[in-house]
């Protein structure tokens, strides 16, 4: 092996173009496909910072009301997940209960993430929405100009936004045909992408015509992200959202790297739910994260900074007006809209046995959030809590369930 000798007088002006080389690599990243990203291109979250501190009467008052509902909602200390009540960001009342992991008897603490399921359609659509702002994308361009084999040519980013692009769920168009798809195989977001471009899947509806609650939508508008940050969805959402916001405990899933180490999901009889051929698949689901770490996520979208005003309204928009109701959806985000003019805005999941609930009461600056690893639908009776903070027509009295 040849020895190379530098001279004394060289060495620091080797050091300092070391220096120089390091410095420039930290503003790249390199994605799966070997392209140079700088990540100070790539518009991220900003934490909203102090809110208004509560007083200790105002929340001596409504803690036992929250604890009267924790303890009727789930008796006996039967919640098998977490759950989180805050006003202004600061938390007024949390439990963590259950296992983790049953066979290794690891216990659920405030820092276990676990599957918030589609929940994670929330952050998979703030990322597209701060890529919008930053003009990097259009809200009515078509999904072919970003994804040139995409088939349906009329569907837009926001008709996948508000689930009105009228694709059939990849979870059924993959399920008994194997000459669509063999489940002995996992699949991917791209998998899904060219089935419908050669499979000649059909449309439930037509497309921009009526509102069809559809994972695929979401998928899609994951490889958008991709496509537009030329990261990986894992890659671009710890970039654009959980860094920025101090999101310690929550990541993107990847099969290869977290299967063997994720927080399993249980039926009700305590059974665990392995993996399935539609556990690859992101963007509509496979983010694990805390009640802590999402409650830092509601309030960065409550920030000034999140989004342009007029963005922001479209956000809030129901788009699904085709029936008359209370129930709609805006970019991603569910909501009911009352006559009275109050509006209520969430979203639940469910994926295997993991159910999750995220609401946002924005005029009170609340955020209630619940996740469960073991299946239970009494994750979504969270909602109940809204009257305890302002004129939501939910049922809640006390003593009541």
């Amino acid at each position: 092996m040849q020895m190379i000798f530098l001279k004394k007088t060289n060495i620091p002006q080797f050091l300092l173009l070391l220096l120089v080389l390091n410095s420039c690599g930290d503003d790249k990243k390199t994605n799966k496909n070997n392209v140079s990203v700088v990540e100070d291109t790539l518009p991220k979250m900003k934490p909203l910072g102090a809110e208004k501190k509560l007083p200790a009467q105002y929340i001596n008052s409504v803690k036992p009301r929250i604890n009267h509902f924790y303890n009727k909602n789930w008796p006996n200390n039967s919640m098998n997940g977490s759950f989180l009540v805050a006003r202004n960001g600061q938390i007024i009342f949390e439990r963590y209960n259950g296992y983790a992991n049953k066979n290794e008897k690891t216990k659920i603490t405030q820092d276990t993430p676990l599957h918030i399921a589609s929940v994670s359609k929330i952050l998979t659509a703030t990322a597209v929405l701060k890529l919008v702002n930053a003009g990097k994308l259009k809200l009515d361009q078509k999904v072919n100009t970003i994804l040139k084999t995409f088939p349906y040519e009329e569907c837009t980013v926001r008709m996948l936004l508000t689930h009105r692009s009228g694709m059939r769920n990849y979870a059924y168009f993959t399920d008994r045909d194997k000459s669509v798809w063999d489940r002995h195989n996992q699949l991917t977001n791209k998998d899904i992408l060219d089935i419908l471009a050669t499979k000649n899947v059909g449309l439930e509806s037509r497309v921009g015509t009526r509102f069809g609650y559809c994972n695929t939508n979401y998928a899609m508008l994951a490889l958008i992200i991709e496509k537009i940050t030329g990261l990986t969805y894992q890659d671009a959402m710890s970039q654009m959202i959980f860094k920025p916001l101090g999101m310690t405990h929550t990541y993107a899933f990847d099969y290869d790297k977290h299967r063997k180490t994720i927080v399993p999901s249980y039926k009700g009889n305590n059974v665990e739910i392995g993996f399935d051929y539609l556990d690859n698949v992101y963007g509509d689901k496979n983010i694990f994260s805390t009640p802590r770490d999402l409650l830092k996520f509601d309030r960065a979208r409550n920030s000034p900074d999140f989004l342009k005003p007029a963005l922001l309204k479209e956000v809030y928009t129901g788009y699904s007006n085709e029936h008359k109701g209370q129930k709609n959806y805006g970019l991603g985000i569910r909501m009911i809209n009352w006559e009275t003019g109050q509006n209520f805005y969430f979203h639940n999941g469910w994926w295997h046995g993991n159910t999750s609930s995220y609401i946002t009461l924005m005029k009170e600056h609340v955020t209630i959030i619940a996740l469960s690893n073991k299946m239970t639908r009494r994750t979504y009776a969270v909602r109940k809590l809204a009257p305890v903070f302002g004129d939501y027509p939910f049922k809640f009295k006390d003593g009541e369930e």
